[in-house]
């Protein structure tokens, strides 16, 4: 199968000012942009979101990654879960209801992670939803290891560990597409960098002189090289403006910074 792999923001699809506020008709609109293009274009799509004002607040709260107790964190990993699974089921429901088909597939019970890293993916339930040609869903969520102890996976690590799965299964990733609310990657003046590569990250990323590849970005644009060396393109655009989705699903690039994949050597 050929896919496209779409990251929808935090910070697109919640206002991170406030605790447990979504943008509901972003919300919507990008579920309309996603169900219009996946009845025209040829590659499957599967969809991650991250947590925003859910999932981030509850663990910062219960400060769940302050102890290394499964004792002590057991209530605050039930909180991130509810907070994160509670948009979730907002996101899955908007997508529905625009008449995409969509299957949550979330990592608590499909995956295993330690600090933050994806450490086993059980692949299958994406792969056997894409085969029926649905649209999986998934989300930055709370994971457990071996020995109960939990960490918080991004959206992004569960996406890498998801395009690892399914390129060795032999699928095709035709691109990766991260949106939101900045005009792609800026450089150290405030201007979009049109094409980022692996010569020029460490420059953009290092340095508290850049005001805009922080946090969310930084992982992102970490994320991207990644994906950079799997052999998958990535392109980092502002989610915001109205047909930006459509168009990256249909194979058009409306400003943002392109990632281009890793040229190997033989």
């Amino acid at each position: 199968m050929d896919v496209v792999i779409v990251k929808l923001g935090g910070s697109l699809i919640t206002d991170k000012s406030r605790r447990a506020r979504t943008r509901g008709a972003i919300i919507s609109r990008l579920a309309t942009e996603i169900a219009r293009a996946s009845a025209r274009i040829r590659a499957r799509i599967v969809v991650g979101h991250g947590s925003g004002s859910f999932g981030h607040h509850a663990a910062a709260e219960h400060g769940l990654l302050e102890t290394t107790s499964v004792r002590r964190q057991a209530p605050g990993t039930a909180a991130v879960q509810r907070a994160a699974h509670t948009l979730h089921r907002r996101v899955v429901d908007a997508m529905e209801s625009a008449g995409v088909m969509p299957f949550s597939v979330l990592p608590s019970s499909t995956c295993s992670g330690r600090d933050g890293r994806v450490t086993r993916m059980d692949a299958r339930p994406f792969a056997s939803a894409l085969e029926a040609d649905l649209v999986p869903v998934t989300c930055g969520d709370v994971v457990l290891d071996a020995s109960g102890r939990a960490t918080i996976c991004s959206t992004e690590a569960v996406l890498l560990a998801l395009t690892r799965k399914l390129l060795a299964a032999g699928h095709r990733i035709r691109r990766a597409v991260w949106l939101g609310i900045t005009d792609g990657v800026y450089d150290a003046n405030g201007r979009t960098i049109s094409t980022l590569d692996a010569a020029r990250i460490p420059a953009v990323v290092r340095g508290a002189q850049t005001t805009d590849v922080t946090g969310g970005m930084r992982l992102r644009v970490g994320t991207a090289l990644k994906f950079a060396s799997l052999g998958v393109e990535s392109w980092v655009l502002d989610g915001r403006p109205a047909g930006v989705l459509e168009a990256a699903l249909g194979g058009r690039r409306t400003g943002g910074t392109r990632v281009p994949p890793k040229r190997r050597t033989r």
